[in-house]
């Protein structure tokens, strides 16, 4: 199986012209094959990108991209379980070649029977879970971050064997944990309630420094994240070997094609895995990082 490229959603709260910008130039020059959209992180964010969606999908589809729709990581009122099902349900508008992404398990169970992918934010340690979701319609699942090389070759191994897509995130800040609370409205003496949005300020996240001022995590509205960005272009040798056959790239406030051409020159074995991790280290704001892969404390990086 041809090993692909894909974009996940855009997990920060950008403008709407921003976040329209950033797609018509992914569907006019990047080099990936899937883009995955829609807002998953704050479900009151998602009214200000729902215009713009139907432009986005036609734009991205138009240019030959395949896009898959997520749904939320996590749904809790009656309003937000209702529109989720109106997403779950939307996947027959969508362009050939379109799914939607299940990010929690209330999408999973809505979408059973039916082709679907399974984002990263849903827990596959094992062939016994793939082999679960597989039976359920899964056609791709894209591992969590967290997980060391040997069991990424054993969930790889086992996708081969059910005819399930394995994908594992090689660019952008690692999602680690959601909350029904918001620590970006805290932080600002906030309520979640009235938030006033503060997210927006912070583009790639807001950093979180330890009490004696060192870099930690990085905060998302709701959403906890890693410091450092997760990188693993040297590894993609060593993952396609396993039989992974997808690579995602998560967005960050940078320039996502640059990332894009880069990966896929690595995939493509036009340039060294290693030498397009220092080039793009010097691109963000933040240590690269790899320890989850080798087995060591995430916030790491292994030569």
């Amino acid at each position: 199986m041809t090993a692909s490229l894909t974009l996940g959603p855009v997990l920060f709260n950008w403008p709407v012209d921003r976040w329209r910008d950033f797609y018509a130039r992914i569907a006019d020059e990047a080099p990936v094959d899937t883009v995955v959209v829609g807002e998953i992180v704050c479900f009151k964010r998602a009214p200000f990108f729902a215009e713009a969606m139907g432009e986005v999908i036609e734009r991205l589809s138009a240019a030959g991209k395949t896009v898959w729709l997520a749904s939320p990581i996590l749904v809790g009122s009656e309003r937000e379980r209702s529109a989720m099902r109106d997403l779950v349900g939307s996947d027959a508008g969508l362009p050939d070649g379109g799914l939607v992404e299940a990010n929690d398990m209330g999408a999973l169970a809505l979408l059973a029977g039916r082709p679907h992918a399974v984002g990263p934010t849903i827990n596959v340690y094992n062939e016994a879970t793939l082999g679960w979701m597989a039976g359920r319609g899964a056609v791709a699942v894209s591992l969590p971050a967290e997980l060391p090389a040997a069991t990424v070759a054993v969930l790889a191994k086992a996708g081969r064997e059910l005819g399930i897509g394995t994908e594992v995130q090689v660019w952008g800040r690692a999602p680690l944990a959601i909350s029904a609370r918001c620590y970006h409205a805290r932080a600002h003496g906030l309520h979640k309630d009235g938030c006033q949005f503060v997210c927006g300020n912070d583009p790639d996240g807001m950093p979180v420094t330890t009490m004696d001022g060192q870099p930690f995590l990085t905060v998302n509205g709701t959403q906890t994240m890693s410091h450092g960005c997760l990188c693993l272009a040297a590894e993609m040798p060593a993952l396609v070997a396993m039989g992974v056959d997808r690579f995602r790239l998560s967005p960050q406030a940078m320039d996502m094609v640059r990332v894009a051409e880069a990966f896929r020159a690595v995939l493509d074995g036009r340039r060294d895995g290693a030498e397009v991790a220092a080039e793009l280290g010097g691109l963000i704001d933040a240590p690269l990082v790899n320890g989850f892969y080798h087995d060591t404390a995430g916030a790491l990086r292994v030569a």
